[in-house]
């Protein structure tokens, strides 16, 4: 249990950890050297120059204007600048919604905080009630409700409190949800053309013996969409292809190095390399030959694997990418039942082009829920094994844990420095150290259930961050901890007074979250934006491997906001300051200010860094109100057991009407404003699709939406950057091959869709240039 000392000491330590790394950021960006790595964004946008082209051989690596260092921080008040609308139109309404939620943080808490100070802490103070317990505690603890005698008529300002603070927060929450829906309606309505609006996937599409799925799948949508079907482009098992390329793009890479290499040194010494295990056994061999001959091969694979795929019916998926003259159609696809059986010709918005997860498309839909068991027990089995980490990093904060697991220590563990260190910032690293795989774990399990769109990956895996760190992080620090640091008393005291010792406990383990949130929190975020790990790995690229403009554009690394990550540990917080601002307000300006230090550092990174790898349209926000709500509900249950262990009989009944407020609240939001988030209007798609065809009345949408949802790997534009593998274009395909339905039962197809352009069958066999 950290004490007053020990926080300020964990406190002063992470405020000039942060301070070092805002100031060493501030002084990085100026230099000319580094502007690629802290401006990555306005480069591929093409509205900044590399000023390594220009000025004197000096200038171009260290900036020498003085002046510039004393204007050092005047990026903070840049990063505010820019306005809202602007934006949106610079990087996308995703990280503008995203910016929102550390906005929401601010205008929840800050008001909180105030209150709290003004009216709870002096209720909590003027107590004597820890100092007549048996039980451990520090003066911070006197701050929250633990001090409060049992059964006092005090309880009645934390329930007063509990309702201001509910009431406050759905208040904004409300306002936010409005704000943001419409941010999003209106963003869809004036946003530029784009192929997801018109398209839709299907899946399952069920096995006919006649047809195959390419030809099932045109005459079903000519069928039952005849005036609005368009084409379709089924899908391909490429992920075998895809991983041969991926392969070939490595070993390119390697090969660039060595040739790179051998032509600085201007040696007559080629260089080798032993073709073992990383290259530390084997045999030694001339490494650019190695690798010359590694890629010829890998060539001739990919050449095969090509083939085969676009000849074998066996690699085609029962799904395909359907796209619609318009957005109307398309919505009306999207949203409605295709079939009698609901189980086959499932249909929803297909993900933007650059959201597609290719890899999940080739699962086959009925492994999907077997899949998605496997996780589900899989994730159970890691957040109940997590705990042992939890309670090792709640026994560091433990003293006498510590001397009793290790005796050799005690010397050392009383000099109060030690002491100070391993109670309030041990704790928080350890525990920041156990989260750092965890991420990459739960993305892989998101992929392992086959979602199809990496925006949904990362809600997904969003999702389970959130619950491992409110069952791990949260309750597991509160039981854990609170055993460990009242163990003494459980060992003394009946069964009967175990619970009055955990309710009284569980307020004073605000000093543990909080070393958390300065270690994440504040010196986590100003981490960030220094950008340690792209900046040294764009000097050894651009060093070793970079050779032309676009080598540099791919050393450069912008990143983006990592939504799986960032939006649950940002939820962490909404948790621990709406549980512990009726308990524990100590917490709360902790809180604050770790909102408003990542506001300015992700407006910063968004405007000059992050590079979003798709768009959304802030269709995650109803997890994030889901969340708060969820948080806002444990806050209220757990100060209802809390006065519950105190005697307060009289007001804790009243606190029985506030989850079913906030859950009432939260049900009339969901019905209001959800909706916008999850289904298209139709007035707004014929609204579009009006004010389109009156603007550009000779839009081909076809052409336009070609090649839009062909594999990466049978993109000419993207082939394995460039590189000629010797195999002509004529062999890609391009569009869906389109044939003439074989089934004689089904002549009742409309005579308008037999004269649709889609129906040109016998000109368009093989190829789409023998078309007239």
């Amino acid at each position: 249990m950290a004490s007053s000392s020990e926080i300020g000491l964990a406190a002063g330590m992470n405020i000039l950890t942060a301070i070092a790394f805002l100031v060493a950021f501030a002084i990085l960006r100026i230099q000319p050297l580094n502007d690629r790595v802290y401006f990555p964004k306005w480069y591929l946008k093409g509205l900044r120059n590399d000023p390594l082209q220009s000025g004197a051989f000096v200038q171009k690596f260290v900036n020498l204007d003085f002046r510039s260092y004393l204007r050092f921080l005047n990026w903070m008040p840049a990063a505010l600048h820019m306005p809202e609308p602007e934006l949106i139109d610079h990087a996308g309404l995703d990280s503008v919604v995203y910016l929102r939620i550390y906005l929401t943080g601010l205008k929840i808490f800050v008001p909180i905080a105030c209150l709290a100070f003004t009216v709870m802490v002096p209720v909590n103070w003027t107590n004597r009630t820890l100092e007549q317990s048996k039980l451990t505690f520090t003066e911070i603890d006197k701050l929250s409700i633990s001090n409060i005698p049992t059964g006092s008529n005090r309880f009645w300002t934390h329930l007063v409190m509990a309702y201001t603070f509910t009431f406050w927060t759905c208040y904004v929450l409300k306002r936010e949800y409005e704000i943001i829906a419409a941010m999003r309606l209106h963003f869809i309505a004036s946003e530029q053309r784009r192929p997801d609006q018109f398209t839709v996937l299907v899946r399952n599409v069920p096995p006919d013996p006649d047809e195959t799925v390419n030809e099932l799948v045109e005459h079903f949508f000519l069928v039952n969409h005849p005036d609005h079907y368009l084409s379709h482009q089924v899908v391909y098992d490429a992920n075998f292809l895809s991983n041969l390329v991926n392969e070939r793009k490595t070993k390119q890479n390697w090969l660039d190095y060595y040739q790179l290499k051998y032509n600085r040194n201007n040696q007559s010494k080629r260089p080798s390399m032993k073709t073992g295990y990383l290259g530390l056994c084997g045999k030694r061999v001339d490494a650019i030959d190695y690798y010359q001959s590694e890629i010829d091969k890998l060539s001739k694979e990919i050449c095969k694997e090509r083939e085969k795929i676009t000849k074998s019916s066996k690699y085609v998926m029962p799904a395909a990418f359907v796209s619609f003259k318009t957005r109307w159609g398309a919505a009306v696809c999207a949203q409605t039942e295709q079939s009698r059986n609901p189980t086959i010709w499932l249909t929803e918005w297909a993900p933007e082009p650059r959201d597609v997860y290719w890899d999940n498309l080739a699962i086959p839909f009925v492994s999907l829920t077997i899949r998605r068991l496997i996780i589900a027990v899989a994730f159970f089995f890691l957040t109940f094994f997590f705990m042992i980490p939890i309670a090792f990093v709640q026994s560091l904060a433990n003293i006498d844990g510590i001397v009793k697991a290790a005796p050799f220590m005690k010397g050392l563990l009383e000099v109060k420095f030690v002491t100070s260190v391993i109670q309030g910032v041990l704790p928080g690293i350890a525990l920041k150290i156990f989260l750092i795989i965890l991420p990459s774990i739960l993305m892989m399990m998101s992929k392992f259930e086959g979602f199809i769109s990496i925006s949904t990956l990362e809600r997904r895996s969003a999702t389970r961050y959130y619950i491992f760190q409110f069952i791990n992080v949260f309750l597991g620090s509160i039981i854990t901890g609170t055993a460990f640091q009242q163990l003494n008393n459980f060992i003394h005291q009946s069964a009967n007074e175990i619970p009055v010792t955990i309710g009284a406990s569980i307020p004073m383990k605000a000093t543990f979250f909080i070393t958390y949130i300065m270690v994440d929190g504040w010196a986590g975020v100003a981490g960030e934006i220094l950008r340690i790990k792209p900046l040294i790995f764009y000097h050894l690229k651009n060093f070793f491997l970079v050779k032309t403009e676009k080598d540099r554009e791919e050393a450069m690394n912008p990143g983006s906001l990592t939504f799986n990550t960032g939006e649950p540990q940002i939820q962490l917080y909404f948790l621990l300051g709406l549980v512990y601002a009726a308990v524990t307000p100590i917490l709360l300006p902790f809180i604050v200010v770790f909102f408003g230090l990542a506001y300015v550092v992700y407006r910063h990174q968004i405007i000059n860094v992050y590079h979003q790898q798709y768009e959304s349209a802030g269709a995650f926000w109803p997890d994030v109100h889901g969340r708060i709500i969820t948080a806002l509900i444990v806050s209220q249950l757990l100060l209802m057991g809390l006065l519950s262990t105190k005697e307060a009989t009289q007001s804790t009944p009243l606190l029985i009407v506030l989850p079913v407020l906030t859950i009432w609240f939260h049900r009339f939001c969901k019905g209001r404003y959800e909706p916008a988030f999850v289904r298209y209007p139709l007035q707004e798609a014929m609204m579009k699709d009006t004010l389109e065809r009156a603007r550009e009345p000779c839009l081909n949408v076809k052409n336009y939406l070609e090649n839009a949802y062909v594999h990466p790997v049978f993109n000419n534009a993207n082939r394995w950057d460039g590189i000629d593998d010797g195999v002509s274009d004529d062999e890609w395909p391009k569009e869906p091959t389109l044939v003439a339905t074989k089934r004689s039962s089904r002549t009742t197809t409309p005579a308008q869709s037999q004269r649709s352009e889609s129906t040109r069958t016998l000109l368009c066999v093989t190829d789409e240039r023998s078309c007239p």
